[in-house]
């Protein structure tokens, strides 16, 4: 009985390895849309689905300056996103349904700590940390162009 045990439990450890290991590669095949903010072009992909948001940018090991990854929800809530299995620093844009940019957090790879919007928004835009302090842009900035009303 206790053999039987041990083999089970070994299946199940490589079995959820596996499964773990499957999931450990980026996703780059992801839906895009054209953002501007300002005279900014931006390349975004989009998460929509809860499997999308969960995954995000983990396990990039880079990320061209100009692109992103913008995080689409059905309704405005207060959302807070970490950085778990996350390889480069980014900041994130939480932004209205405007376009406006409600706050930004700067994230480090690899932690679990909270970063949150200031009040409910609908969108998150991630980009490489500093990108947004380069191009000027801070809260209240706007954005147009995938689903931001001109």
């Amino acid at each position: 009985m206790k053999y039987l045990v041990s083999i089970l439990l070994t299946t199940a450890l490589l079995a959820g390895h596996c499964a773990a290991g499957a999931q450990d590669v980026p996703q780059t095949q992801l839906q895009r849309t054209r953002l501007t903010a300002g005279i900014h072009q931006i390349d975004a992909q989009v998460a929509v689905t809860a499997e999308e948001h969960q995954t995000g940018l983990m396990f990039r090991q880079d990320m061209p300056q100009h692109e992103g990854m913008l995080f689409v929800f059905e309704s405005p809530s207060r959302l807070c996103f970490w950085m778990k299995n996350t390889l480069i620093p980014l900041t994130a844009a939480f932004i209205a349904e405007d376009g406006a940019i409600v706050n930004l957090e700067d994230m480090k790879p690899q932690t679990q700590d909270s970063h949150c919007a200031a009040k409910p928004v609908r969108y998150v835009l991630e980009m490489n940390k500093g990108w947004f302090a380069k191009k000027g842009l801070k809260a209240g900035s706007k954005l147009s162009g995938g689903p931001f009303k001109p």
